[in-house]
């Protein structure tokens, strides 16, 4: 089924995949490889993801790391908005902002922002709402189960999958009501937001069902805890072959946009597992002529 995102306008078709780059304008992400407090060296990560196939950079200037602590909005503001003004002019990917503040979003939707990427479906700043509303911009739909202080302190579903899915479709159904585009919505899950490391698998083996729902389904598994726990309490630092594994599988369950620490090594994997999904139906993406290889056996 193709499927669209509307974007300040702008039709954004998802058949295929989209690769969103994470970009942490914080020094404590709960992964070191995603921390860039320094302006200069975020601006440079930036265009880096770019040139690897980024399709969005997603721009986070307030950790929702489980545990984390909350900043105000101004300093969150501080933190982002020079460097989305900068890559706005720059580069030619779209620019999502990772917030739940409203005053957050509207300097950020001002400083040339397309996507809020909100973990909160609207329950931490209500005013969003009117942002997202009035400026047109897309708009990521996570569940989320508490806040990032509390949300990992036992969490517990009955059926996590049924549970968050009747979530997310009941918000769908509120937003319309209340003005929003459902074109300018993709949903996600919430990986390890509120999550037991069973919900999370779950959740990724039966990511199929939200396709009915009608929206993108992105996913964010890049790096994370439950990752770790299945290699033998990995450290986030190792965990990248287990966030590959993970991608390819919601790829292959109908997940079409990834937010990723690696986007070069993620946007590999998806092409490999893009092509062998799709051989049988007319646009594999094998090249007609494989490069000749720089050495011959025996040379």
């Amino acid at each position: 089924m193709m499927q669209f995102w509307n974007i300040c306008g702008k039709t954004v078709n998802t058949k295929r995949f989209m690769l969103m780059g994470i970009l942490n304008i914080t020094p404590d992400s709960f992964y070191s490889g995603s921390r860039y407090p320094d302006f200069e060296k975020a601006v440079e990560r930036a265009k880096e993801m770019a040139d690897e196939g980024a399709d969005i950079i997603d721009i986070g200037g307030e950790s929702t790391r489980p545990g984390s602590e909350k900043i105000f909005a101004d300093e969150e503001t501080e933190r982002v908005a020079p460097l989305i003004k900068l890559l706005s002019k720059e580069t030619d990917v779209l620019i999502s902002c990772d917030t739940y503040k409203y005053k957050v979003a509207e300097k950020a939707i001002e400083a040339g922002a397309s996507i809020i990427n909100d973990i909160s479906a609207f329950s931490m700043d209500g005013k969003l709402l009117d942002i997202v509303k009035d400026s047109g911009c897309g708009y990521v739909l996570m569940h989320m189960k508490g806040t990032p202080a509390d949300m990992q302190k036992a969490p517990f579903y009955q059926d996590a999958v049924s549970e968050i899915y009747n979530f997310l479709d009941e918000k769908l159904k509120w937003m319309a009501d209340n003005g929003i585009n459902p074109q300018s919505v993709v949903v996600d899950t919430g990986i390890g937001f509120g999550k037991r490391p069973e919900d999370n698998l779950s959740l990724l083996n039966n990511l199929d069902r939200f396709k009915k729902l009608g929206r993108p389904v992105m996913v964010g598994t890049s790096r994370k805890s439950f990752i770790g726990k299945i290699l033998s309490e990995l450290p986030a630092e190792e965990r990248l072959e287990g966030s590959l594994a993970s991608a390819v599988l919601a790829y292959a369950k109908g997940a079409s946009i990834f937010r990723v620490h690696d986007v070069k090594e993620t946007g590999r994997a998806l092409a490999v597992a893009d092509a062998i999904l799709h051989v049988d139906k007319g646009r594999s993406a094998i090249p007609k002529s494989p490069p000749t290889p720089l050495l011959q056996r025996g040379d």
